[in-house]
């Protein structure tokens, strides 16, 4: 009576090891853009109700910059855009960032957010 052996061997472990910490690297290094990005629809939101609620459009960049500080995000106050739709107040931008994965090979993320379907 012969027994064979079954299982994985130790390249094909390695190779599947490699192929885990590949997938999880990538999966970390873009849960920092899209944290960013649930902040940013946030704050966008808050912004424009400032705005239906009579703030100019100084007073709702300069609401925008201090929540933007407390939260981190790097999207400049003015590249907001502002625009009223059916007697409401939109706010709206869009962005890019970039996450390094490694050496020269980077992740780029392209965002648009906008206070419309911010509910």
């Amino acid at each position: 009576m012969k027994f064979h052996q079954q299982g994985i061997s130790l390249m094909g472990m390695i190779f599947v090891a490699l192929l885990l910490a590949g997938a999880l690297l990538t999966g970390f290094k873009a849960v920092g853009p899209y944290t960013e990005y649930a902040s940013l629809k946030k704050i966008v939101g808050l912004v424009a109700d400032e705005g239906n609620n009579g703030a100019s459009e100084s007073e709702m960049r300069q609401s925008y910059e201090r929540r933007a500080v407390v939260d981190s995000i790097t999207v400049k106050p003015s590249e907001l855009v502002f625009h009223r739709q059916g007697g409401k107040v939109v706010v709206e931008v869009e962005y890019t960032r970039k996450a390094p994965l490694v050496g020269n090979v980077s992740l780029s993320f392209d965002f648009k957010v906008s206070s419309q379907h911010s509910r």
